[in-house]
């Protein structure tokens, strides 16, 4: 489904050019979930942004290589042709949904502006569609979710609007930049069992960008792992986390923490305890 062969993007800045990305080269099938990992300023994100032609500065070009979609190049479009493949057949799922909704429209509007912009519906149509849409990501009482305003939501359910808005169109393939980095620990695991469920029961493709392997494991098939502007090893999730060839993959995978409480720590009162965060290899 999509393909990016030997993508190099530069940013010319004051201080001279950054090689942001060098020589990247990945794939995504149909249905798969893809990871692609690495700490910040990995080139992750800028990978992934140029799919879209989303880079957001004119500073930024790409100095080589292809992004094909169904075998189209995407980097010999407009941007208004880009405009009609975002969100109908690639969406877009972003790192902090308080910058995605704008907080002086309701839930309501923004959605149906999204449907309108996709459909050809009148408003009270588009109107039942974000109420499916909502309920199709778990959302409770969705009428009433639509008469609120962004700040009147929690964080989990906020990242849920961002989803069903990235869903209206049905695109084949999602783009997760980091969707739940801004979440606690329980609403992040729902929010990626969502992601699961819309996988299995749409058959839509996600690239999942994350620096967490943890993510990886949970719900990836495979996994591209990149530092400092160019992949360093990729393959299946278990063989990557399981056999990682790459040190820094390696050191990737040993810092994901896991919390034990050791035998001396369950010797004292309990409020004196303390949780000890070892590495695994």
């Amino acid at each position: 489904m999509l393909e990016i062969s030997n993508l190099s993007v530069d940013f010319h800045t004051d201080g001279g050019v950054v090689h942001a990305v060098k020589d990247v080269s990945i794939t995504v099938g149909e249905g798969e979930i893809r990871g692609l990992v690495g700490e910040s300023g990995s080139g992750k994100s800028v990978t992934s942004m140029t799919i879209l032609g989303l880079l957001g500065t004119r500073r930024a070009r790409v100095s080589s290589g292809e992004i094909l979609l169904n075998g189209t190049n995407l980097l010999e479009m407009s941007q208004k042709e880009l405009g009609r493949i975002r969100g109908r057949q690639i969406g877009l799922v972003s790192q902090n949904a308080l910058s995605a909704l704008d907080p002086s429209f309701t839930i309501g509007s923004q959605m149906i502006e999204v449907i309108r912009l996709h459909q050809k519906l009148s408003r009270a149509a588009a109107y039942e569609e974000a109420v499916r849409s909502l309920e199709r990501v778990g959302m409770p009482d969705p009428p009433q979710k639509l008469r609120a305003y962004q700040h009147q939501l929690s964080g989990g359910q906020r990242q849920r609007v961002v989803i069903a808005m990235a869903l209206v169109a049905r695109p084949a393939l999602l783009l997760a930049d980091e969707p739940t980095t801004a979440l606690d620990a329980t609403v992040q695991k729902q929010i990626l069992d969502l992601l699961l469920e819309i996988n299995r029961d749409l058959g839509t493709a996600i690239l999942m960008v994350t620096h967490d392997f943890g993510v990886v494991s949970h719900m990836c098939d495979s996994v591209t792992v990149m530092r400092k502007g160019s992949v360093v090893e990729q393959g299946s999730a278990d063989q990557v986390l399981t056999a990682p060839e790459h040190p820094y993959t390696r050191s990737l995978i040993s810092s994901v923490p896991k919390l034990r409480l050791d035998d001396t720590a369950r010797a004292v009162p309990r409020a004196e305890r303390r949780l000890h965060v070892f590495q695994e290899a």
